[in-house]
């Protein structure tokens, strides 16, 4: 009995592992904050691996998905449609998000956005632009950086 539960974590770890390598494939992917009541908002957003646990991606710094990372910066991951639509047999990834606004931190997310995602990315900056000039809003760079736990969330509620 005890070898299967043993081969069960085994799985799981490998199963999380892969998931861990495969979000960088993944061209949209469902990110899920969570509001101060504990309520999960999921948004489709594009993702890039900065390495092997840091992947990141550009969003407006007024967004909700910000302002709900700054009260609780856990975070969930799991590939989507563009829609968001989520397969019922998706894995589930689980980090911490940070929020970068310096050039230095923000450069290489957008640098990793464009080699993946190509023209795409320019469009979306020059709608940016634009907002921000309507706006008049001078602080338009934002990314959130997200740090993948090393371990499924199976295993850390076991361990704790």
């Amino acid at each position: 009995m005890l070898g299967l539960f043993c081969a069960k974590l085994f799985d799981e770890d490998n199963a999380y592992i892969a998931a861990m390598v495969d979000l960088a494939k993944e061209k949209y992917v469902s990110l899920t904050t969570f509001r101060r009541n504990g309520v999960g908002v999921a948004t489709p957003v594009w993702i890039v691996p900065l390495d092997e646990a840091r992947y990141a991606f550009t969003t407006d710094p007024s967004s909700g998905k910000v302002k709900r990372v700054r009260n609780n910066p856990v975070v969930e991951l799991r590939p989507c449609t563009m829609r968001g639509k989520v397969a019922p047999d998706a894995p589930l990834l689980t980090g911490t998000a940070h929020i970068v606004t310096d050039p230095v931190d923000y450069r290489p997310v957008v640098a990793a956005l464009r080699r993946k995602y190509g023209l795409q990315v320019t469009l979306i900056e020059w709608g940016g632009r634009i907002k921000q000039l309507v706006k008049r809003n001078p602080d338009s760079d934002c990314a959130l950086i997200i740090t993948l736990a090393t371990s499924g969330p199976n295993q850390r509620a076991r361990s704790g």
